[in-house]
């Protein structure tokens, strides 16, 4: 889908904002192996997806889907807008009760097509003191079902402290996603010894200052 001049001008703001307000910057990044990728991060806000798309290079944005809750970005008119033609978000319903496609099949095509992903393993924001929730099984079904895709882990730095709760002007501080080491699920490899190996790949970078 071609971006229509608002959209791009709305992504071109977005970034700019981003990189020049918050200093947000992408701390090693590995460059593109070929294969289609899951781009894994701690999510504690509704902005996260926002700066770890916004901290990739120009090339990998444009190939990038934030995957999402169709049941905030579909909740009224500009968010939609903003999911749909800014982002190219990949909705998911979060309701097993309502929706009506496969949310890890959803997904995956998209992998198949190509494209690579954002995507949030806890499920939810953390809005507690620990550092990360305990991983949904989800990237585990997804990563099972395009086997080629990459992992790759992220944290996203400083973001939850340059807004805090109950704030209402930012915080002036450095904001930063700090990528690691692509991985899969290695053969024979049990969802549980997974989810395990992929938080501790994700709490090891949180470890590190920006």
């Amino acid at each position: 889908m071609t971006a229509t001049i608002p959209a791009r001008l709305t992504r071109a703001g977005l970034v700019a904002t981003a990189r020049i307000l918050i200093s947000l910057r992408a701390i090693d990044l590995p460059p593109p192996g070929g294969a289609p990728r899951i781009l894994v991060a701690n999510h504690v806000s509704h902005a996260d997806f926002v700066a770890l798309w916004s901290a990739l290079p120009k090339p990998h944005r444009l190939r990038t889907r934030p995957v999402a809750g169709a049941d905030y970005w579909e909740r009224s008119a500009i968010r939609r807008w903003i999911a749909h033609q800014v982002f190219r978000a990949v909705l998911i319903d979060r309701d097993p009760a309502s929706r009506r496609a496969d949310p890890v099949e959803t997904v995956a095509q998209v992998l198949r097509g190509g494209e690579d992903v954002i995507f949030f393993p806890e499920g939810t924001r953390n809005l507690t003191d620990a550092r990360l929730l305990p991983l949904k099984s989800g990237i585990y079904h997804l990563a099972r079902a395009v086997p080629e895709a990459e992992i790759v882990p992220a944290w996203i730095l400083n973001l939850d402290r340059i807004l805090p709760k109950g704030a209402f002007l930012p915080v002036p501080l450095n904001c930063a996603v700090r990528f690691g080491a692509p991985m899969r699920v290695e053969t024979g490899e049990s969802r549980e010894d997974f989810l395990q190996r992929l938080a501790a790949a994700m709490l090891a970078l949180s470890d590190t200052k920006a």
